[in-house]
């Protein structure tokens, strides 16, 4: 949990309801450094009030949301009249608790955000053999991607995506199918649901995001995650749904 308010007072009250409910928790005491904050720690969400110096808190969602960051976030603002709301919302917010609000309303508005957000279950550390592409090196069972050395960061459900992509090397992977392995087929499917994920893991990997080079889009297919140099012909490639796992 991310707590971002330039209120101090404010800050120890909401971090001390949180703890008491088994949250751990962060503090920022301003939007401006949120953007890149965000590259260095990942919240299950970010409670964010709006009137702070320097930056308020819809001009930092609406970076966030611009650079195509889809973590869950709630305002808790004193400017609670409903084109405040509003404006939050229509900028990206998950929800909106116009202060003061009681404890109990605040943990029932994270737990319905949270479940209507879920983390991608297949982003968890496991024990499997390293995988290495290019100048990258998947560590499964310590989670880290590294280039050349380096530690890049990635998110939750950018790690899930890596380590399927990684187990099926030149496969088509539809959708759909992608879909239910990086969140098990419960959960209800949404088209266009893999892009914000499949482009943020191409900035991290690839040279150029527009023109990948590893993860690649099989129009009307799906995607197919190319780790040498071979060159891939979608007419001659198996999808995953019609071929054996590799």
């Amino acid at each position: 949990m991310l707590l971002v308010d330039d209120d101090p007072v404010a800050c120890d009250l909401l971090s001390r309801i949180l703890l008491s409910s088994g949250m751990t928790v962060s503090v920022l005491h301003d939007g401006y450094d949120l953007s890149r904050r965000l590259t260095q720690e990942r919240p299950s969400v970010v409670l964010l009030d709006i009137m702070m110096p320097r930056k308020d808190g819809l001009s930092a969602l609406q970076e966030v949301r611009a650079g195509g960051d889809d973590v869950p976030m709630i305002f808790l603002s004193a400017r609670g009249e409903a084109a405040d709301r509003a404006a939050g919302l229509e900028l990206g917010a998950d929800d909106y608790l116009p202060k003061p609000f009681c404890s109990r309303e605040l943990l029932a508005r994270i737990h319905a955000v949270l479940r209507r957000r879920p983390q991608a279950p297949g982003s968890a550390p496991e024990q499997r053999h390293s995988y290495s592409f290019g100048p990258f090196d998947v560590d499964f069972s310590a989670r880290i991607l590294t280039r050349d050395g380096e530690r890049l960061p990635l998110r939750d459900t950018e790690f899930a995506m890596l380590k399927v992509f990684t187990g099926h090397p030149m496969k088509v992977l539809s959708r759909a199918r992608l879909h239910d392995r990086l969140y098990g087929s419960d959960m209800h499917f949404r088209d266009r649901s893999l892009d914000v994920p499949a482009w943020r893991l191409r900035r991290v990997i690839e040279e150029d995001p527009s023109v990948p080079r590893y993860i690649q889009t099989v129009r009307g297919r799906g995607y197919v995650f190319v780790p040498g140099l071979d060159t891939f012909c979608a007419e001659e490639a198996d999808d995953l749904d019609e071929a054996p796992d590799a």
